[in-house]
């Protein structure tokens, strides 16, 4: 089957300089790059991390809070071995921002001509969509969504919620950060990025409850829900609750074939006497074969099980690749013990904890995926098909909402391919075509994934279609048939207020002359 992973490019964004007298705004330098990486981010296009570029600044011995100069700039990016970077600059005149912004191509050893948005300061949120459009058309030539659309589709934060977010990035004390984080979320409360930083602040604080409370937040359609509910999962295995731990590495694993996530799915299993924990070491092995902490794993589980062999050879595993590993010793030595010595009479592997691990890899995942475009589909041969087309699915949705259309049908039509019995993947083909205004197509597309199999999310799809097209009762069947099969689903309870709202509005009678 042809390899549908979209080999893209990368880039740096450094901290825009303020290039105005005005105090207080020195802040917005590193929302630049912040902003950017959300809206910018996508499966065609990898923008490093903060801490990426951190790195890559203490190895050139430059301060994080200096703005390099245009030749250290040249040298951060080449030792980051990015496609692109970009640098700008931002003034404030007591009314309005201005921001300018130019993308340097390392390969082709070209800086762009600056490129500059205007507003007042408490619309820098559309600014700097403005400004993240002019740049996604410089990459791509051929980016399709108007810039009206790009800008109407990006959800606004709110200035002063913006500001606590990056200053609680910015700050090297805890307490401030979980300070400016809960201040961000109050004034904005479907700040996903500032829930995610809040919940991982309080786990490394190992205050598990507020922890869990705050990953919660993060919905599942959110662009960071993956490494939301990876530290979810670790914060309740933490305090103990191991269902909800297992059902947040469980969303994880649906979408990302992570060797760290199978592991930790693995540790929890076992924690609840699940026999699939060695089937979830075994996946973590395959994936990632050279980690010691997953052969260890699977070495205590399999001598819980009483495979004295198997554990004997996952044992040696680990030894070899970490030869100072004293409990993996320990554990051997019980299970081969040289001849003529005393077998101990209980098993010390009721002391072997399985290992968890804490590191998130989802961005070293991605930048593999985008040099290699085979990788991920080797990591899905021996996977559940749903699993495959629900990778190919996630990964159109993210093109979709990037605006890159063509490579989001080719996504989901893999998807459609990987597992024909899913009706999601004609759905989301559905959306894809009706972004591109091709209604009939899209609704096609949806009567076939209806075919396969009905579904609330169909149903609701033709029915938002019917309300645009003013077909009030066609809608109103596709309402009901959706909210027959998902009696709670809020999207169609929206919809159903919504199609009253006009059904009213059609019956009022007309004003008198």
């Amino acid at each position: 089957m042809a390899d549908r992973i979209v080999v893209g490019h990368t880039l740096v964004v450094i901290p825009f300089e303020n290039a105005s007298p005005t105090p207080g705004l020195e802040w917005l330098g590193e929302s630049f790059p912040e902003t950017f990486r959300e809206q910018l981010d996508s499966p065609i296009l990898y923008v490093a991390s903060r801490d990426e570029r951190l790195r890559a600044y203490d190895r050139q011995g430059v301060p994080a809070g200096v703005h390099p100069s245009r030749a250290t700039l040249y040298r951060l990016a080449e030792q980051m071995d990015v496609d692109y970077a970009v640098l700008g600059s931002y003034r404030f005149d007591g009314e309005r921002l201005t921001a300018s912004a130019q993308l340097l191509d390392m390969r082709a050893q070209k800086l762009s001509p600056a490129v500059t948005e205007s507003a007042p300061l408490a619309d820098v949120g559309r600014l700097q969509s403005a400004l993240a459009w002019d740049l996604l058309s410089l990459i791509h030539a051929d980016f399709s969504l108007p810039k009206d659309k790009y800008i109407a589709s990006v959800a606004p934060v709110r200035l002063d919620a913006l500001e606590n977010y990056i200053r609680g990035m910015l700050a090297t004390v805890d307490e401030e950060k979980v300070q400016r984080y809960r201040e961000a979320v109050r004034l904005n409360p479907d700040y996903a990025h500032a829930w995610l930083e809040l919940g991982k602040t309080y786990y490394l604080q190992r205050a598990y409850e507020p922890a869990i409370a705050a990953l919660g937040q993060v919905q599942p359609s959110s662009a960071v829900a993956r490494e939301a509910n990876f530290y979810l999962g670790l914060a309740a295995y933490a305090h103990g609750d191991f269902a909800k731990s297992e059902s947040a590495f469980q969303f994880v694993a649906a979408r990302l074939p992570l060797a760290e996530v199978y592991n930790n799915l693995g540790v929890v299993a076992a924690r609840r006497g699940q026999k699939k924990a060695v089937d979830y070491f075994e996946s973590a092995i395959q994936n990632d074969p050279s980690d010691p902490d997953y052969h260890f794993n699977l070495g205590v589980t399999l001598t819980q099980a009483g495979d004295r062999a198997g554990a004997a050879r996952e044992l040696h595993a680990t030894l070899d690749r970490r030869p100072n590993d004293s409990e993996a010793k320990m554990l051997l030595d019980y299970l081969t013990p040289p001849p003529g010595s005393i077998v101990p009479a209980s098993t010390p592997s009721k002391a072997s904890i399985e290992r968890i691990k804490r590191n998130y890899e989802e961005n070293a995942f991605r930048q593999m995926t985008m040099q290699m475009g085979s990788w991920a589909e080797q990591q899905f041969v021996r996977s559940d098909p749903r699993a495959h087309a629900r990778f190919h699915l996630e990964l159109g949705k993210e093109l979709l909402a990037h605006g890159f259309t063509t490579e989001a049908e080719a996504e989901f039509r893999h998807a459609a391919a990987v597992d024909p019995s899913s009706p999601a993947p004609l759905t989301a083909l559905a959306e894809d075509y009706d972004a591109r205004g091709d209604v009939l197509e899209a609704r096609a597309q949806a009567e076939a994934a209806l075919r396969i199999r009905e579904s609330a999310e169909a149903y609701l799809f033709l029915a938002r279609l019917d309300l645009r097209e003013n077909r009030m009762e066609a809608a109103a069947q596709n309402i009901d048939r959706a909210l027959q099969l998902e009696p709670g689903n809020p999207a169609g309870q929206d919809l159903k207020r919504t199609l009253a709202a006009k059904l009213a509005e059609k019956a009022q009678p007309l004003s008198p002359p």
